[in-house]
């Protein structure tokens, strides 16, 4: 059996490592194609040489997130590899051109991260989950909430719960990750801020999101994504000296810090549960998110970027003094391979 994984950012990189490690365990070929959608080295090629992923088959270096750029090379790559699937994941430009260029060349999409929904049909990784749960013949999903809203919506493909691959990563490789890498703080006395959506890079909710920041009372370790930088440099921006702009950090790097902050600040999908498997209290600067159980349970404040309600949630943050498992027991990985590997078994 053959899968063809489309990957294309931080996110599914990580996703990427312990499902490639699962697949051929059970004896499933697979072949990466990198889309460039990420093409800054630091956020790209340093996940392949610290999470031991092989590299790409196919690199695009496209260095563009317009899905319909991707979409040509991908079915190109598609029609060469004949895969058995299409494996994308999540909600970004990548996984819409992946499963857009495999319905083309008639190939099943199997889609991890099914069936999630933050309800913010302005947010264009909303209309990505849309759309490709609504081609994907396998739906992957991370709970029995996201197999219900595929359900009501009518999704016609086959949904499975498998959990997260992330909670995978987390488990095999933060401790890793806390035992090798140095802090820049002592544990529990410093916030992270991880800020690159698009809406979150323009005026004015950038400004709204700084001016937050600079309100904090701890010290702020703030990576900044590219896009972050030329937006604060463009819209003459400067964060209180009490916040240090640090370079984009690999997976570990981040996965060490941000396990050890007190409070993590963000606009990333990932790192909301990322931030809730580490024990750490998250401050979300969106509106809504697909991670409502994160919200639900109360380790997960919803600030949008009003920055006197940003400056309020880390002061109070706290974890809930009950939390339950979301998102999977870190073993997802091994419960794909063994959905994928039953399709051709189902065959036979």
């Amino acid at each position: 059996m053959k899968v063809l994984s489309v990957v294309g950012n931080r996110p599914q990189f990580i996703k990427a490592a312990p499902l490639s490690m699962a697949l051929r365990e059970v004896g499933i070929e697979e072949v990466s194609l990198h889309t460039g959608q990420h093409y800054d080295a630091v956020m790209s090629a340093i996940f392949y040489d610290e999470l031991g992923l092989a590299e790409p088959a196919y690199s695009l270096d496209l260095r563009s997130s317009d899905p319909e750029l991707m979409r040509p090379a991908i079915t190109a790559a598609v029609a060469v590899e004949r895969p058995d699937w299409t494996l994308v994941f999540g909600d970004t430009n990548s996984t819409a051109a992946g499963a857009r260029a495999s319905v083309e060349a008639a190939v099943p999409v199997a889609h991890v991260e099914a069936g999630l929904r933050s309800g913010d049909l302005t947010m264009p990784e909303e209309r990505n989950r849309i759309e490709v749960d609504r081609v994907s013949a396998l739906l992957l999903c991370p709970d029995e909430r996201s197999r219900g809203i595929l359900a009501a919506e009518g999704v016609p493909g086959r949904a499975e719960v498998v959990g997260d691959v992330m909670a995978d990563a987390a488990r095999i490789f933060a401790p890793l990750a806390r035992d090798r890498i140095e802090l820049p703080h002592p544990p529990r006395t410093y916030v992270v801020a991880t800020i690159h959506r698009e809406a979150n890079v323009s005026q004015p909710r950038l400004g709204h999101i700084v001016a937050g920041l600079n309100r904090l009372a701890e010290p702020v370790v703030f990576p900044v994504h590219p896009r972050t930088r030329e937006a604060l440099r463009r819209e003459g921006l400067h964060l209180g000296a009490h916040v240090a702009l640090v370079e984009p950090l690999g997976y570990l790097e981040l996965a060490a810090i941000a396990s050890q902050a007190r409070v993590i600040v963000t606009d990333s999908g990932g790192l909301q549960k990322e931030a809730y498997w580490y024990g750490v209290p998250c401050v979300t600067a969106r509106p809504s998110t697909e991670w409502v159980d994160t919200v639900e349970v109360g380790a997960n404040v919803l600030v949008d970027a009003d920055p006197d309600a940003l400056a309020r949630a880390v002061a109070e943050a706290r974890l809930p003094d009950e939390r339950p498992v979301l998102y999977g027991d870190g073993h997802a990985s091994e419960r794909v391979a063994a959905v994928l590997a039953g399709t051709i078994s189902a065959r036979d």
